[in-house]
């Protein structure tokens, strides 16, 4: 399993993109800095995107990626929760704001969206993929995704602190999170259903204590105004827990 980090910021610029993941060139996840970071023909290649909630720094892209499919001729998979579903229907791909292509053409609509149950397991492509709750004012599922080969990642998605019930549910080799701010606005973070780098390691710890082990894992959703602190306090976490914990960037690539 190849799994390339598109965008791994919470804040767009010419160097930071907004949050998506692409495992294998065929699969995504969330769409905030999708079609900004591949080409006409890397994102032809996608078969399925999954997306973990409705905030617009999880879905922007998918008007974008919607229209090169449909100047193509093709055919997009979208999977995700039915709010994801009314938001993108009420909002973005309303037929005034952007076409609607949920509908359009009438004969064959570009995205075909499919609602995915949480907790329950379902085939997409090759992948065995499995949405579980995770802790965000919006309703947010993470994604457990087994590869054929049976390598294992979980990306959380945006998440606070809370994680116990959601381990129950996971056994990845690699494990991507966020961490959104440093350690001097954990209250703000609490109030918005984020981590910093002491939350993250509370999580860990719960995650450690249920499982036994504790997995790679990777940050993303930084601030990057504030990546440097937040680098430093991750860094510390990891060298308590004597683990893997690294933060993501634009281009970084993970082999499974």
């Amino acid at each position: 399993m190849n799994i390339q980090v598109l965008g791994a910021h919470n804040c767009e610029s010419k160097d930071s993109k907004l949050i998506s993941l692409l495992i294998d060139d065929t699969l995504a996840i969330d769409a905030g800095g999708l079609t900004s970071t591949l080409s006409f023909p890397a994102q032809q290649k996608i078969k399925a995107i999954l997306l973990t909630h409705q905030h617009y720094d999880h879905i922007r892209d998918i008007p974008a990626i919607a229209m090169n499919f449909y100047l193509s001729g093709a055919t997009i998979n979208i999977y995700s929760t039915p709010p994801v579903y009314d938001a993108l229907t009420t909002y973005l791909l309303d037929g005034k704001l952007y076409p609607n292509f949920l509908e359009q053409p009438q004969e064959n609509p570009v995205i075909k969206f499919t609602i995915i149950e949480p907790l329950k397991t379902e085939q997409i492509e090759s992948y065995s993929i499995l949405a579980v709750p995770v802790n965000h004012p919006a309703p947010t599922v993470g994604y457990q995704i087994t590869s054929p080969d049976g390598k294992v990642v979980f990306y959380t998605g945006d998440t606070g602190p809370g994680l116990t019930d959601c381990w129950k549910y996971v056994s990845p080799q690699l494990l991507i999170t966020e961490t959104t701010a440093p350690d001097k606005y954990k209250e703000f973070a609490k109030e918005s259903g984020h981590l910093t780098p002491s939350l993250l390691k509370q999580e860990l710890v719960s995650f450690r204590e249920l499982k036994g082990y504790l997995p790679q894992v990777v940050v993303i959703h930084m601030n990057p105004r504030q990546e440097k602190e937040i680098e430093a306090e991750i860094a510390a976490v990891a060298d308590v827990l004597h683990n893997s914990i690294t933060l993501g960037y634009e281009g970084m690539q993970l082999h499974l």
